[in-house]
């Protein structure tokens, strides 16, 4: 079950002995796994400050999961051929990623060497030159300077990235930091999802041409120069697609659909399931009359004109677009998978520090409370919440009493609509490919 719950109550005594309980009993009875969510010592600030932070936390929490979620899916689009590979991509950068340094073949690479050679590749906006040799192996080494583990492990190991967010400033600014990270990488999402789906597209769109039946496919790949007579005041070839079962009578018939036709001009330049394109030449002026016969025998007339230039560019961009998708593949992936780890990361950042401040919030000061992170049992998840009621009821009775009776009606308390229990609560859900 990808579905976590993270919660928290005091660090007294006695509700440390209330966690041993709750452990005892979840572990027994096989009702989830349970690992210690470590917060480091944040900084408090004013109790107002908690308030407001709490409802911007909420909706970048939202946001977060929101930007992650996109990602995730966007993954599945790039990886059209590769679907059942997209979750092995969804990966996170383990604390290894902030020593700085990597072991290759006995020799220490110091980030800063790895920077000067690669810059900021994996997260600025330029592409990347496929053709530089060096870049690539100086990117790869910036990449694998981060231990890219499970999301699942990343969670239950967390450890907060005091580097990134160091936590000597206020909690408003490493709020802001956070928001101003995920919101970046969506605008980058945006950006580089637009180019690469309009190259996309338009391969597709040209492919779609080389599709369908002769009646409607594009003959560019098709149709030869040699098909044709060409450059002719008086003469001109026409394109008829003639049913398969038809064939014998457009060899007995085309000659005098109309006055005109040049004798023994047809041959068969391409075939498919459904029937034949044939060439037939024949005087200009009796172009609309050969047309108007054919149609009464179902030989369809393709409207076109061999035109050598305009043949050449459709094929040149087909080549192109095919290229330009193949180049940019590589490029973009590494940007979505190094990107979704930043922001994942983010995310679960975001989660440690609504448990803080609703903490704080709720228990009161000084700050002492422990955060555990649960994997609920999939066939367990009620009496799991049973258990817990049971377990920390006394941190809030009436709410505790309201959870345990829903047809309880107490007066001012209304929580019908929303998830209150006497624990600080929240939910993560890591089925990132199954949203909708």
């Amino acid at each position: 079950m990808s579905e976590f719950w993270l919660i928290s109550a005091p660090g007294d005594k006695t509700n440390l002995q209330a966690w041993e309980r709750m452990n005892t009993v979840t572990s027994k009875s096989n009702l989830s796994s349970n690992s210690k969510f470590h917060i480091p010592d944040l900084k408090v600030g004013t109790l107002d400050a908690l308030v407001g932070l709490s409802d911007e936390l909420g909706k970048l929490d939202s946001f977060a999961e929101s930007v992650i979620k996109k990602i995730a899916q966007y993954i599945g689009e790039v990886m059209e051929d590769s679907k059942d590979k997209v979750q092995e991509n969804l990966l996170a950068n383990g604390a290894e990623a902030n020593f700085g340094v990597k072991m290759k073949d006995n020799l220490l690479i110091p980030d800063e060497i790895l920077a000067e050679r690669v810059g900021s590749l994996p997260y600025d906006s330029c592409p990347l030159n496929v053709g530089d040799v060096d870049t690539a192996m100086a990117l790869e080494e910036r990449e694998n300077t981060a231990m890219a583990i499970d999301l699942i492990s990343y969670l239950t190991r967390f450890e907060w990235d005091m580097a990134k967010y160091p936590i000597k400033q206020p909690l408003k600014n490493i709020s802001e930091a956070l928001a101003k990270q995920v919101t970046q990488i969506e605008s980058d999402l945006k950006t580089r999802s637009a180019a690469y789906n309009n190259i996309k597209g338009n391969l597709q769109s040209l492919e779609k041409k080389t599709m369908g039946n002769l009646l409607t496919r594009t003959l560019a790949d098709i149709v030869h120069k040699e098909d044709f007579v060409l450059n002719s005041e008086y003469l001109i070839t026409l394109l008829v697609v003639v049913p398969k079962s038809s064939y014998l009578q457009w060899q007995k018939t085309y000659e005098s659909l109309s006055d005109m036709v040049v004798p023994r001009s047809t041959k068969m330049i391409a075939e498919d399931a459904e029937g034949g394109l044939f060439t037939v030449t024949l005087f200009r002026k009796v172009m609309d009359d050969f047309k108007a016969k054919a149609r009464e025998y179902r030989f369809m007339v393709r409207e076109f004109y061999y035109d050598e230039k305009e043949l050449k560019c459709e094929k040149e961009e087909l080549m192109k677009l095919a290229s330009d998708k193949k180049q940019q593949y590589g490029p973009l992936l590494r940007w979505l998978k190094v990107n979704f780890s930043e922001a994942f990361v983010a995310w679960i950042h975001v989660k440690a520090l609504r448990v803080f401040v609703e903490s704080v919030l709720r228990y009161g000061l000084p700050v002492n409370f422990q955060a555990m992170l649960l994997q609920p049992n999939r066939k367990s998840v009620k009496r799991l919440r049973d258990v817990l009621n049971m377990v920390f009821k006394h941190l809030d009775e009436v709410a505790a009493a309201s959870i345990m009776d829903p047809g309880m009606d107490i007066p001012g308390l209304q929580l019908s609509n929303q998830e209150y229990y006497p624990y600080v609560y929240f939910k993560i859900d890591l089925s990132l490919l199954d949203c909708s």
